[in-house]
């Protein structure tokens, strides 16, 4: 090598070693402003602790609720205590303490350390299925790896593209065409598009759509959002897992017994019994739709308005989605619709339970010791607004990278209908971002309305 080539890699190698130099101290300059952005934001929110009607303690919760406010602490947190411990123990898994992470390397750290940190649902995973436990509920292993396997070999991943989103698309075109001037965003589409796709790409209608949306909502919220521990949401719980898994065991039969040959996700599962009629019983095939089942409906419908909601209050992005949807470019609607998201996922941190005595950010200045059986919140929002791993985390930016998102889950868990949900979400609110003068409806009626869910019940557009 010559003196020219070798001035030219030190050159280079200075000019990096500089930009990464310049780049880490953007980042940390960007995560101070954000943090004390956060404070300014998080002081005029809460003026509206003091007064009204509800008692303070309710005020409080309701405050902390909200994604907003979660965001700013995390902008905080991030900057003076990326990891820290919480004293209250939460009731529905048994713990010895809980620990928040918000850095997004810490958070991705939790996430693809399966051995250390483990998955808390099998246990209500075989409550659902009447005796088994579900691959969401697994560790890696050989159970794991054969109920993926499985599932993969049903549900195929280009499924999305030739099968799910020419359904959803003519679905929401359908339903959008009885509500030509506004619609009840959940009630008349949101959740009606993703229970049709059960019906025909699952092949279980159920006995009624209403009968499905009910029980998989009623089972998604017991499964993943209940963290005290209640007997009565149990009790309702495990009614609708057994109306469910009749539901599911009814179409099975129904179907072995017609002998109807269709390409949907019971018509493959009994193709693949045929070669393995024990391992691949009716049984099994009940309880991985059941599975399926719960976690397409509500949370396509969750995702769906909270993106929208958050477009509507950006004009200038939402202006970029409708000019999107009025091409007929969905997959630019997509970039739009999940970049909202990205500032109010479905669900703000990733729960996990330490198997054993761990360290996370070890041979950091944060380094955090984990105990065994502690609960440890892996904080996805606050990982997608990140500095030092997402570029200018606070602006709106529809062509950012893919892998700064984690909107479904991460590392081995990630949601089995991720590859689904980004093509179906643009596919069924691309006509209604195309229509002309969409707004939210003047009130209380224009805000998204959980009636004590964790899932939209109400949320009313207009548009010309």
């Amino acid at each position: 090598m010559n003196l020219e080539a070798i001035g030219a890699r030190l050159k280079a190698a200075v000019i990096d070693l500089f930009q990464t130099i310049a780049g880490s101290l953007e980042a940390r300059y960007l995560m101070v402003r954000a943090a004390l952005a956060a404070i300014w934001s998080l002081l005029n929110a809460a003026a509206g602790l003091f007064g009204g009607p509800k008692p303070f303690k309710e005020r409080i919760a309701e405050f902390l609720g909200r994604t907003s406010v979660q965001k700013d602490l995390f902008a905080i947190a991030r900057l003076l205590k990326p990891n820290f411990s919480l004293p209250k123990q939460i009731t529905s898994v048994p713990n010895t303490g809980s620990v928040v992470v918000t850095r997004a390397a810490d958070v991705i750290e939790v996430l693809d350390r399966e051995a250390d940190f483990g998955v808390v649902y099998g246990d209500k995973m075989i409550k659902l299925t009447g005796g088994d436990n579900f691959y969401l509920g697994m560790q890696n292993g050989a159970a794991y790896q054969r109920d993926v396997s499985f599932m993969r070999l049903t549900m195929r991943r280009e499924d999305a593209e030739t099968l799910i989103a020419p359904l959803v698309r003519r679905k929401a075109q359908e339903l959008l065409a009885a509500h030509p001037s506004g619609v009840d965003l959940p009630v008349d589409l949101t959740l009606q598009v993703p229970t049709h796709m059960v019906a025909e790409y699952f092949g279980v209608p159920g006995p009624s759509p209403q009968a499905m949306i009910d029980w998989a909502s009623i089972l998604f919220d017991w499964l993943f959002f209940e963290l005290d521990f209640s007997q009565a949401v149990e009790d309702r719980a495990l009614i609708a897992a057994k109306e469910l898994r009749d539901a599911v065991a009814d179409a099975i039969a129904q179907r072995k017994a017609n002998g109807v040959q269709k390409t949907d996700l019971i018509g493959r599962a009994l193709e693949l019994q045929k070669a393995s009629p024990d391992e691949f019983s009716d049984h099994y095939i009940r309880n991985l739709l059941v599975g399926l089942i719960i976690g397409a409906i509500p949370t396509i419908s969750k995702a769906s308005c909270q993106a929208l909601s958050q477009l509507l209050d950006r004009p200038e992005a939402l202006a970029g989605a409708q000019a999107a949807a009025k091409a007929g470019d969905e997959a630019r609607v997509g970039a739009h619709l999940f970049e909202a998201l990205r500032y109010d996922p479905i669900n703000a941190v990733i729960y996990r339970k330490a198997n054993r005595d761990t360290v996370i950010a070890r041979s950091s200045l944060r380094a955090k010791k984990i105990k065994k059986d502690e609960m440890v919140f892996a904080s996805n929002l606050s990982a997608m607004f990140d500095p030092l791993k997402v570029k200018k985390p606070e602006n709106f930016d529809p062509d950012r990278p893919w892998g700064d998102y984690i909107l479904w889950g991460y590392g081995m868990h990630t949601c089995s209908g991720a590859q689904i949900n980004r093509l179906a979400i643009p596919a069924m609110l691309t006509p209604l971002l195309a229509r002309s003068g969409l707004r939210r409806a003047a009130g209380a009626a224009g805000q998204i309305d959980l009636q004590g869910t964790k899932f939209p019940v109400h949320f009313r557009l207009e548009n010309d």
